[in-house]
C-alpha cells in the first residue's frame, strides 16, 4: 500500500493555528508528517524546541515524523538552527538544500523537492552517503520518473508531490514585503496575513502565481489524483499532500479512499474539484507547461 505524507506547512501561520492544525492531523490517515519552517527563518511561530515537542506528540499518535530544513540558507543564525536540526538524535531530517545534505552525511535522511536531483548519478551518490527517500522535483515529468524508477538504488524510497500549490522558486528577495512597499528587513511579517499565500493575476484577470514571502508558487493547485493508477504502476512509495488552511483533512481522506478503492476515483475527483482553490493543474506530470490541466 502506498503511503500518504503531509508536507511541511509552507505558509506563515500563528502558533495557535499550527498546534490546532496538527492536533487535527493526528486523527487523519496520513502516514508521514514533515514538520518545520522551510521558507523563511523570520517566521518564528514555533521554536525548534516546539517543533521537537510536536514531533514527539505526533509520533505517539502513530505518525512517522520527519523534520524539514530551510530551502535557502542566508545567515549564520540559520546555519546554527540547521546544525541543531541535523544533530537531533530522535527524528529523521528532510534536507532541502545541499548544506543540510553535507551535515547529514553518514546518517539516514530524506531530500525534499528543492534539492535538484535530475539524474540517476546524483541519486546514486546521495544513496551512498545516507539517502533513504527522495522527493521528485516538482517540474519533472512522469516519463522522467519512470527512468528514475527503472534504475533506482536499492533501499531508496521515492516520494512525489501530488497535491497543493507547486513550490516553484526561492529568492533572496521577499515578494510579499515588496507587494506592500516594505523592505525585507522590515517586512512587518505581512506573510501572516495570507494563510495560503498572495495570488497574482495576469492582465486578463487569470490566476498566474502565488507569492509566499521569498517563495514563488503556482496559483493553481497541482492535483495528481487522476494519475493514481499510473503512480501505483510506477511503484512510487509515498504521495505528498501539501497543507492548506482549509480542507486538508478532506484531501487526505479522498486520496486515501481512492488508494484503497480505485473504483471510487470518479467520485473522489468530483469531491476534490469542489474544494480546490483557484483550479487544478497537472502539466508538469505530462511533460507540458505547468499551468496545463489534462
Amino acid at each position: 500500500m502506498n503511503k500518504l505524507s503531509l508536507g511541511p506547512v509552507l505558509y506563515y501561520w500563528s502558533r495557535e493555528t499550527l498546534f490546532d492544525f496538527y492536533e487535527q492531523m493526528m486523527t487523519t490517515d496520513v502516514d508521514i508528517i514533515y514538520l518545520g519552517e522551510t521558507v523563511c527563518s523570520k517566521r518564528k511561530s514555533l521554536r525548534t524546541s516546539d517543533w521537537l515537542e510536536l514531533a514527539a506528540k505526533l509520533t505517539d499518535a502513530g505518525k512517522e515524523v520527519v523534520l524539514s530544513t530551510l530551502s535557502l540558507i542566508e545567515a549564520e543564525s540559520e546555519l546554527k538552527t540547521l546544525r541543531s536540526l541535523c544533530d537531533n538524535d530522535k527524528f529523521m531530517v528532510e534536507a532541502n538544500d545541499m548544506a543540510a545534505v553535507q551535515l547529514l552525511e553518514g546518517k539516514k535522511f530524506v531530500t525534499g523537492h528543492s534539492v535538484n536531483i535530475y539524474n540517476n548519478n546524483s541519486l546514486d551518490f546521495l544513496a551512498k552517503i545516507g539517502l533513504i527517500r527522495w522527493v521528485l522535483p516538482v517540474e519533472l515529468s512522469r516519463d522522467t520518473l519512470a527512468d528514475f524508477q527503472a534504475n533506482r538504488p536499492e533501499g531508496v524510497e521515492t516520494e512525489i508531490f501530488v497535491y497543493g500549490r507547486l513550490p516553484l522558486a526561492y529568492s533572496a528577495r521577499c515578494f510579499t514585503a515588496r507587494a506592500h512597499n516594505l523592505p525585507k528587513d522590515n517586512c512587518q511579517y505581512r506573510c501572516i496575513d495570507y494563510q495560503d499565500g498572495l495570488t497574482l493575476f495576469s492582465q486578463d484577470n487569470k490566476p498566474f502565481l502565488t507569492i509566499n514571502g521569498i517563495q514563488t508558487q503556482s496559483a493553481y493547485t497541482y492535483n495528481l489524483l487522476s494519475a493514481l493508477p499510473d503512480i501505483i504502476s510506477l511503484e512510487v512509495d509515498v504521495l505528498r499532500i501539501s497543507p492548506q488552511s482549509f480542507h486538508t483533512e478532506r484531501v487526505i481522506e479522498i486520496f486515501k479512499n481512492c488508494l484503497k478503492k480505485p473504483e471510487t476515483m470518479s467520485d473522489g475527483m468530483a469531491k476534490l474539484q469542489r474544494i480546490i482553490p483557484m483550479g487544478s493543474c497537472d502539466g508538469y506530470w505530462h511533460g507540458t507547461a505547468g499551468m496545463d490541466e489534462k
